[in-house]
C-alpha cells in the first residue's frame, strides 16, 4: 500500500525527536523522498508548530519536551479510532485524560471507518514513535473480526482493544480489551420499558457497527431473560441521508405496530436515527411518548430531542481511560511476585446507564434502574 502524507510526517516527526536536530537531505534519504518532498514536509509541520527550521536543518521543539524522550518522559501510545467525533470522541478524550495524568502521550489516528486502511495506520503510529496501541478497529460488518483481524495479531508491542472483540477463539482472543457491556444496556431499557407496563418492545436498529450489533444480540438475550415473547420481528434501520427509502420503511413498520396494538414501546439505536424517527412519526401520526414509548442507544445528542428521549449510556469516557491505564501499566512492565511474574491478560467490561427523560412517558420513572447490575 503506497504511503501517504500523514505516514510520512509521522515517520519525519519520530526522527527529529528522536535525533533533536536533522538535516532536511538526511531526512530524505531516510525517509526514501526527494529533497523537495522533504523541505515541503517539513515547512508543513513547521507551520503547524510541530518543528523548528533553521540553514537546512531542523529541530524538535523545547517546548514539545526533550528530544530522544516522549514528552513527559513517559511513554508513547498510540490510538486507532474509527471516528473522532459521535460516539468515539469520548472515548478518545477519556484515552487522553488518562495518558496525561499518567505522564504519557497519546497519539491519535482516524480512519474514517475504512477497515482496509487500518494496519497502515497502525504501522504510521508505530513509525512514529508509539510503544504500545489502544485499538479501535474500523470494523462494519460482522465478519470483519475475522477477515481484518490477523493483522492486529501479528503487531509488536504491547495492544488493547477498544471497544471492540476478537472472534471466540481467534487469534484475538488473548488480548487485553476494555468494552462497553452493551447486553447489559439493553437489558437495563428492555426492563425499564416492561416495568413501566408495556408488553414486549420493538427493536429498530442499524447493522453497521459492532455497538449496533451488540445492542441486536443483547435484545434477544434481554427477552430470554424476561422471559419475554418477540413477537414483533427486528426493524432494520439507517441514516435517513444515507438510504431514505429503507429509513421511510422503518418508520411505516413502527406505525402499523403502534396503530394494530402489537407494540407500545420501542429502542432505537442510535441517537440521530432516534430523533429523526420520532418527527417522522409525529407526521404519520404516532406521538411520543403518548402512543409510544422511545428509549435511544448512546445517549450522544439523545437530551436534546424536542422532547428529551431516554437513553442507554455507554461508559464512553471510561472505556478510553481504562484502555489507557490498562496500556500503559502494561508497558511499565508491572510484575507480580509468584508464577512468571507477569500480570493475566484482562477483558474489562463496564456497565452503561440508563438516563430517564421524558420519551417513556414518567421521566424519573424507576430510578434505580439507571445504574442497577443486573
Amino acid at each position: 500500500m503506497r504511503e501517504g502524507a500523514a505516514e510520512r510526517h509521522d515517520r519525519l516527526l519520530n526522527l527529529v525527536r528522536e535525533r533533536g536536530t536533522v538535516r532536511v537531505s538526511d531526512l530524505a534519504d531516510r525517509l526514501g523522498v526527494a529533497t523537495v518532498t522533504a523541505r515541503r514536509d517539513v515547512e508543513a509541520l513547521a507551520s503547524r508548530g510541530l518543528l523548528e527550521r533553521a540553514h537546512g536543518s531542523v529541530s524538535w521543539p523545547a517546548e514539545r519536551g526533550p528530544a530522544g524522550t516522549p514528552v513527559g518522559g513517559g511513554p508513547v501510545i498510540g490510538m486507532l479510532a474509527p471516528a473522532a467525533a459521535y460516539y468515539f470522541a469520548e472515548v478518545i478524550r477519556g484515552a487522553h485524560e488518562a495518558a496525561a495524568r499518567l505522564g504519557a502521550r497519546l497519539i491519535l489516528r482516524v480512519t474514517d471507518y475504512r477497515p482496509e486502511d487500518d494496519a497502515a495506520h497502525a504501522a504510521g503510529l508505530l513509525a512514529a514513535g508509539a510503544q504500545g496501541l489502544l485499538l479501535a478497529p474500523s470494523w462494519t460488518a460482522p465478519d470483519h473480526p475475522e477477515r481484518y483481524g490477523e493483522w492486529i495479531a501479528r503487531l509488536p508491542g504491547e495492544k488493547v482493544l477498544v471497544e471492540r472483540e476478537g472472534v471466540p477463539g481467534g487469534p484475538l482472543e488473548g488480548l487485553d480489551r476494555v468494552v462497553s457491556d452493551h447486553a447489559h444496556g439493553v437489558l437495563l431499557a428492555v426492563r425499564h420499558l416492561v416495568r413501566l407496563g408495556h408488553g414486549t418492545p420493538m427493536l429498530v436498529a442499524r447493522s453497521d457497527s459492532p455497538t449496533a450489533q451488540a445492542v441486536r444480540t443483547g435484545f434477544t438475550r434481554a427477552l430470554a431473560v424476561l422471559g419475554l415473547a418477540g413477537t414483533e420481528p427486528l426493524i432494520t434501520t439507517v441514516s435517513a441521508d444515507r438510504d431514505p427509502a429503507l429509513f421511510e420503511r422503518s418508520a411505516l413498520a413502527v406505525r402499523s405496530a403502534v396503530r394494530e396494538g402489537r407494540a407500545s414501546s420501542v429502542l432505537v439505536h442510535n441517537d440521530e436515527d432516534a430523533i429523526r424517527l420520532v418527527r417522522r412519526l409525529a407526521e404519520l401520526g404516532v406521538r411520543v411518548p403518548e402512543d409510544l414509548a422511545l428509549i435511544t442507544y448512546d445517549d450522544e445528542v439523545a437530551a436534546l430531542a424536542d422532547t428529551p428521549l431516554s437513553a442507554v449510556a455507554p461508559p464512553k469516557r471510561d472505556v478510553g481511560r481504562g484502555a489507557a491505564e490498562l496500556l500503559v501499566e502494561r508497558l511499565s512492565g508491572l510484575r507480580y511476585p509468584g508464577g512468571d511474574g507477569r500480570p493475566p491478560r484482562r477483558h474489562v467490561a463496564l456497565l452503561p446507564a440508563l438516563r430517564v427523560r421524558g420519551s417513556c412517558g414518567r421521566p424519573g420513572a424507576d430510578d434505580a434502574d439507571r445504574l442497577a447490575p443486573v
